[in-house]
Formats: C-alpha cells, structure tokens, sequence
C-alpha cells in the first residue's frame, strides 16, 4: 500500500504545474503534499533552495499569467526505496509547453523524500535537475 501512496503522491506534485487547455495550476497544492518547513532544492542555472511558499508563488504567477501555457511534467521512469517510515524516489520526468510563444521540450531527474506521518505520506524535500 506504501507505494502506490507514494505513487500517488508523486503524480500529483508533477500535477500541479499543469495548465494544458486553459485550466488553472493549481500550485498550491504542494504545501498540502509536502510537510511545513520543506525544502525544495534547484541546482541549475545555479544552486537554489526555496522553502515552500518561496517556490510556489513565481510559478504560480509564471503559470497564470499568460507567459507559460499548455505546461505539463510527467514521470518517464522511477525507482523507489521504502524504508519504514521514509521514502525516497528518483524521478526521470519530461516536460513540455510554450514558454512566451514558443513552444519547448525537456526534461531532467527529480529526487522526493517522504516521510510517513499520521495523516499518510508527505514531501519533506525536493531537488531536481534539468538535463535539457
């Protein structure tokens, strides 16, 4: 049951950035996926951590503003590690939309730690790496 949690869980982080056919991101929800005081972690163009409220709320102006449409990131391939009460998952991911009206392709690796807390699942932490 633990894993199709986490799976579950994964697939709705990728969700949330998705504003194909004129729908609304719905950014916010991350802060529901994830526990208070997550780390969310960039390491290109430079290193960059973000708490969770500093990650959401450019995105969610990027995704609604008309700069960034038809946007989804979707899991290619994964590989989860569960170990009681922690996870970690590897996230090969592609991503795709039009980024002020030109359209673009790419994708990278996300790392997820989770932890196990009385309400289910949660994010404690986030990094990836954009290959392309």
């Amino acid at each position: 049951m633990s894993k199709t949690e986490i799976d579950l869980l994964t697939a709705e982080f990728f969700g949330a950035f998705d504003n194909r056919g004129g729908k609304a991101a719905d950014v916010a929800r991350i802060q529901r996926l994830m526990l208070p005081g997550g780390v969310i972690v960039n390491t290109r163009p430079a290193l960059t951590v973000y708490t969770v409220e500093d990650f959401i709320e450019p995105r969610r102006q990027l995704l609604s503003d008309g700069r960034l449409t038809e946007f989804a990131e979707w899991e290619i391939a994964e590989r989860t590690e569960i170990a009681g009460d922690i996870a970690s998952r590897f996230s090969e991911y592609r991503k795709s939309g039009i980024l002020n009206g030109e359209p673009f392709e790419g994708g990278g690796t996300k790392n997820l730690q989770f932890v196990r807390t009385p309400d289910g699942w949660r994010i404690a932490a986030v990094a990836w790496y954009d290959q392309d």
